[in-house]
């Protein structure tokens, strides 16, 4: 790891932290994107941080106006983090996005439960591994950047008392992901999302790797 990149120091400071930039020219570009995000969409907080970061996973700083933050979720998912919350991910390329580094929290993938479920309801493997985790959901962040199907199966849940710490649910596309997202906003549960039909894995990923970067500035 660079020592730039090593440092645990505020990345709203005139310093920065990037926990996967594992050379000097990697962390170099990441710094530089970074400041280029901060005049963009402006640098007041976390949630900022956040709109940044989402904003350069996908190249455009309109994805910052698409943000939406409810019931506090930086917080919870920095408790969950403290707390060693399990990660549970939609599917395999958010597993593999997620940072191993900086938490002491595992990464799953719902495609590794339920397989059952799924062939014998006939839905989605996503879903199927949400309900088959139903035991273990409480407490735990869900990390969605594909699948509605998935955070709608969440969504219902959560009338049997399903409360996961923070979810991210930023899937795309134009079958149910606005409206898997907009239902998610409806529950008391801390959760990121974006508005409409965009989203997708490297905003979902960008989300959860920038509370997982100021989890570990804390330390």
């Amino acid at each position: 790891m660079s020592p730039g990149s090593s440092r645990r120091e505020a990345t709203t400071e005139s310093t920065y932290t990037d926990l996967g930039a594992d050379t000097t020219e990697g962390f170099s570009i990441s710094r530089c994107s970074r400041e280029l995000a901060r005049k963009a969409i402006g640098n007041s907080g976390p949630e900022d941080r956040i709109r940044q970061r989402c904003s350069i996973a996908v190249g455009d700083f309109a994805m910052a106006g698409l943000m939406r933050f409810s019931h506090e979720p930086v917080r919870a998912g920095l408790v969950a983090l403290d707390a060693k919350a399990t990660i549970y991910t939609d599917i395999r390329m958010v597993q593999s996005g997620v940072q191993k580094k900086g938490h002491a929290s595992a990464v799953e993938c719902l495609l590794d439960h339920g397989q059952d479920i799924s062939k014998e309801r006939g839905i989605t493997r996503t879903s199927a591994g949400m309900l088959a985790l139903s035991e273990v959901l409480n407490g735990a962040i869900v990390v969605i950047g594909n699948a509605p199907s998935c955070l709608l199966s969440l969504c219902e849940m959560y009338g049997r008392g399903i409360r996961p710490s923070l979810v991210v649910g930023c899937p795309v596309g134009f079958v149910n992901a606005a409206e898997s997202k907009e239902e998610l906003r409806k529950l008391d549960i801390p959760s990121i999302t974006t508005e409409g039909t965009r989203g997708g894995t490297p905003v979902a990923v960008a989300a959860i790797n920038e509370i997982i970067t100021m989890f570990a500035e804390k330390g």
